[in-house]
């Protein structure tokens, strides 16, 4: 299905693109925890509605 090239460069790429990606994000880590303080609790609401969402229409099927 692909060529040992292929396969090699596409090792190489997803090894290459993960460690970077490591990198940017421990650099970024303290910007990140002072600008998006509240995202867990945004996350966590969003989370409990779609939930509430689920039960509303599985009690009323039912």
């Amino acid at each position: 299905m692909f060529s040992t090239g292929q396969l090699i460069f596409a090792i190489l790429f997803i090894i290459v693109f993960v460690i970077t990606m490591v990198l940017v994000y421990r650099k970024d880590k303290s910007l990140h925890a002072k600008n998006y303080k509240g995202v867990r609790w945004v996350l966590v609401s969003f989370v409990i509605f779609v939930v509430f969402l689920f039960l509303i229409k599985h009690f009323l099927k039912n």
